[in-house]
């Protein structure tokens, strides 16, 4: 088995080889949606569960598209302003057949859409009990995403920076420190905007991404869907080769003695 097989990601007992999710939503037409998702290497979709018929799944809009494909769907609560709420809408999706995992997504602020977190607490814990693959999606506090954890989250899912803004990992420190508590995946989702943050991300050792709008409304979202696969696994090889230690001053790769000692027996340079 490869090294690449053995790093795999697993969550709620699925294992995964790819650790990109990525959202269905904002692409220009079904036929660009399709060849980023095919580009990206994604296995997890993610989409809101208001935007789908849940009287007839099969037939919907956005799932027809994937029928007979073996993703797993992780179907999202936006819109949701209340633990309530969100554990409606959950329980209505896993009973028209879509799967047990959600993405709780809880915003009480439509200018920020931050996650409200005691309401998204509050949804983990219900839903986690009742069987649930719960992914909260969180704010970046090591505090808030320790307690998701205790509640029976399978993942935690904090946001580089607020939901579609593209800013990136405004608070690195925080994002690592989630990373050293935590017990269960790390999964940075929202805020980001480029190749560049994702790395980051990776190389902060989280162990996986998150992301629509970056891919969905890119330029040329075929071929950004792919430039987000190869920085997630660029980051995540750096991450796990382990990344030589800052210093303040230079340090020569080769001896300065190396460079002005000449052969035993023969004259210097």
């Amino acid at each position: 088995m490869s090294q690449h097989q053995q790093d795999r990601l697993v969550i709620g007992g699925t294992a995964l080889s790819s650790r990109f999710f990525l959202g269905t939503g904002r692409y220009p037409n079904p036929f660009v949606q399709n060849a980023a998702i095919e580009a990206s290497g994604a296995q997890v979709l993610t989409f809101a569960i208001r935007r789908v018929n849940l009287d007839a799944p099969e037939d919907d809009a956005i799932l027809q598209h994937f029928e007979g494909k073996p993703f797993t769907y992780l179907p999202n609560t936006s819109g949701a302003r209340t633990a309530d709420e969100a554990v409606r809408i959950a329980r209505l999706a896993r009973a028209s057949g879509i799967g047990s995992w959600i993405k709780v997504e809880i915003s009480a602020n439509e200018k920020t859409l931050l996650p409200d977190p005691i309401e998204t607490l509050k949804a983990t814990e219900t839903l986690a009990s009742e069987g649930f693959v719960v992914l909260p999606y969180t704010s970046d506090d090591p505090i808030l995403s320790k307690r998701l954890e205790e509640a029976g989250a399978a993942a935690v899912m904090p946001g580089g920076a607020p939901i579609g803004t593209g800013l990136g990992i405004l608070n690195p420190y925080n994002i690592g420190l989630i990373v050293e508590e935590a017990n269960v995946p790390v999964i940075v989702d929202a805020g980001l905007g480029s190749a560049q943050d994702v790395v980051q991300a990776m190389e902060l050792g989280v162990d996986g991404i998150l992301m629509n709008t970056p891919v969905a409304k890119a330029k040329d979202p075929v071929r950004m869907a792919l430039a987000m696969k190869l920085a997630i696994e660029a980051g995540r090889l750096s991450y796990l080769a382990g990344r030589i230690p800052k210093k303040r001053y230079a340090s020569a790769s080769s001896g300065l003695e190396e460079l002005v000692s000449a052969p035993t027996g023969k004259p210097g340079i």
